[in-house]
């Protein structure tokens, strides 16, 4: 037998059983059918390059439909069973922070990890570590994934959007203040305010979705200035704990995120409609400055 002949053999077969695993793995994360699943790993050759590409360049293939994959019910009915209450049935179901810790376990994640307020944004849970039957059926269709490796997979795509894009920063964090109050409650405790916004605001950091910008206009463009940062978010900590009291308001929460992207210490309007504790803040800012 010719040796070339056999060497080429031999490749073709390894590389064919590589292809198929590859395949195989991007089909099951992604629920894509065979034929557009394909494309993707005769492009990217690799399963994880083929994965990113499909979740994060929408026209990475050309003549792969956009729409997202089919996903089914009865898979992810099934898998809200894994992990909801004993007690709970029909639809009004209930997974608890017992299911939540061994969901959190089966997608690698930690459960402190900011990652989690998006899916629990994109899941309208009712409140921190409780999922609805409905919520988790529904947000897991839109976002197009019925199994834990598809899910395990999705959270590093909503961890980098939920550090660089404001407008998703912001969908999750005004989302975070009725997730974190207390049933009944009209206010945040401050220390569990204080917990959230130390999760959120270091991540929109590191990522720029805090990016300063002149005006807090949905349209404006970074302007290059210095914006807010991890030394603001520890000094805004600092005022808390001499002045912030025993809650905060819906208002406060809501339009800080405004005032941290516009954060301006000598151009701060009093007069404009910002919440009395920022206005406090920045009076206690400046005056510490100047003592300083």
């Amino acid at each position: 037998m010719d040796q070339s002949k056999s060497s080429r053999s031999s490749k073709s077969k390894i590389n064919t059983a590589e292809f198929t695993a590859a395949l195989n793995q991007f089909m099951a994360i992604t629920n894509l059918n065979q034929k557009d699943a394909t494309k993707y790993i005769q492009k990217f050759g690799r399963a994880d390059l083929a994965i990113d590409a499909f979740y994060n360049d929408p026209i990475a293939i050309s003549g792969v439909p956009l729409s997202k994959p089919l996903v089914q019910i009865p898979k992810l009915n099934a898998l809200f069973d894994r992990y909801k209450e004993a007690q709970s049935m029909g639809e009004d179901d209930v997974m608890g922070i017992d299911g939540t810790l061994r969901l959190c376990a089966d997608l690698e994640v930690d459960p402190e990890d900011v990652v989690l307020l998006a899916v629990a944004c994109e899941l309208n849970a009712p409140a921190v570590g409780s999922f609805t039957r409905t919520g988790w059926r529904e947000g897991w269709k839109a976002l197009g994934v019925d199994s834990i490796p598809s899910m395990r997979n999705l959270l590093p795509r909503l961890r980098r959007n939920l550090g660089t894009d404001y407008f998703y920063f912001k969908r999750v964090y005004l989302f975070t203040f009725d997730f974190a109050k207390v049933e009944g409650q009209r206010s945040v405790a401050l220390e569990t305010a204080q917990a959230f916004w130390g999760l959120l605001l270091p991540h929109a950091v590191a990522g720029g979705a805090l990016v300063h910008v002149p005006d807090d206009d949905e349209q404006e463009r970074p302007d290059g200035t210095q914006g807010w940062n991890d030394s603001l978010t520890m000094l805004w900590f600092e005022f808390l704990a001499e002045k912030g009291g025993k809650g905060i308001s819906r208002d406060t929460w809501n339009m800080f995120i405004s005032f941290a992207r516009t954060v301006d210490f000598d151009k701060h309007d009093f007069e404009g409609a910002w919440p009395s504790m920022i206005d406090d803040f920045v009076a206690w800012a400046n005056e510490r400055a100047s003592a300083s």
